[in-house]
């Protein structure tokens, strides 16, 4: 059930004028209105005096009602980790990055967009997780949830990297290449896409496996069940070595006798967007589909 916010945090990367002009923006704009901003101590900005609280991100999870990320879809990605697994915590994407798959909101209708969003007029977007778990001998597994991807990526160039995969117990391949990405449906238009992969709604519960530059041109994507269990392991070969990656933060190297595995996250994140949100039409825009077609316009005048 939507309703108004009273707490918000700001999270971006501040060494980029955009995004430094944005926060700016935003403090000063909740300020007029009665309201001070979670800002982290690290950010280094002429704020207004008194504009802003200064609070360390690794709280927001717990003093905000909702974080704004502004940036790329990486600020976002970033963002998810604050509140991924802890109390569940609404974003906000404000796109100051190249593509902003996940952040929407333009910079040109930011403050008009955030008002209405604080006042309680949105539309929530739920987005699965996935929970990795990297079991190495002789010491204690590493565990951590991804909103895009998993990625399992060789170290050595000029060398392919050989491995296998399974699901729900069953094998399904002996891969050649340079390794593989396990997306959400909410990635599969990140690393995945760059691979071959499909491109998946996001309200759909699937998984996208998507090969990297595979050795044989029949080792194509595949799409599996969402919350099924995938196993990945190297062979036993002395040279091999991987990396594993979980949003594009590593978590530890996969090596002969390990595992990594892949299930369902029991948390999600929340997503949301001002009214009149198209996922389409955002994938028009980022992607640069339909031009020349009837002007390039939709019913709404265009993208």
């Amino acid at each position: 059930m939507p309703h108004s916010f009273h707490s918000v945090a700001l999270v971006g990367n501040a060494k980029d004028l955009r995004v430094a002009d944005c926060m700016l923006s935003l403090a000063s704009h909740f300020y007029s209105r009665g309201q001070r901003a979670l800002v982290d101590p690290g950010v280094d900005l002429a704020f207004p005096p008194d504009s802003i609280v200064r609070c360390p991100e690794q709280s927001f999870a717990t003093r905000a009602e909702l974080i704004i990320a502004i940036g790329g879809d990486g600020t976002l990605l970033y963002a998810a980790r604050l509140v991924a697994g802890q109390r569940s915590v609404p974003l906000l994407g404000i796109n100051r990055g190249r593509l902003g798959f996940l952040t929407d909101v333009s910079p040109n209708s930011m403050l008009e967009d955030v008002d209405t969003v604080m006042a309680g007029r949105y539309s929530e977007d739920l987005r699965s997780l996935l929970a990795a778990r990297l079991e190495r001998r002789g010491v204690p597994p590493v565990r951590a949830l991804a909103l895009n991807d998993v990625v399992v990526s060789k170290w050595e160039t000029g060398h392919t990297l050989d491995f296998e995969t399974s699901i729900n117990g069953r094998f399904v391949n002996s891969h050649g290449g340079d390794g593989i990405v396990i997306a959400t449906a909410t990635g599969s238009t990140a690393y995945a896409l760059s691979c071959g992969g499909p491109i998946v709604e996001p309200n759909l519960e699937v998984w996208v496996l998507a090969p990297i530059s595979p050795h044989t041109l029949s080792d194509r994507p595949i799409v599996v069940r969402a919350g099924s269990k995938i196993q990945l392991r190297l062979p036993d070969r002395p040279s091999a070595r991987a990396q594993v990656t979980c949003d594009g933060t590593a978590i530890g190297d996969l090596e002969p006798g390990d595992n990594l595995f892949v299930e369902s996250a029991d948390a999600q994140i929340t997503l949301l967007h001002p009214p009149g949100y198209d996922y389409y039409r955002l994938l028009r825009s980022k992607l640069h589909w339909g031009r020349g077609v009837l002007g390039g316009q939709d019913e709404n005048g265009g993208d």
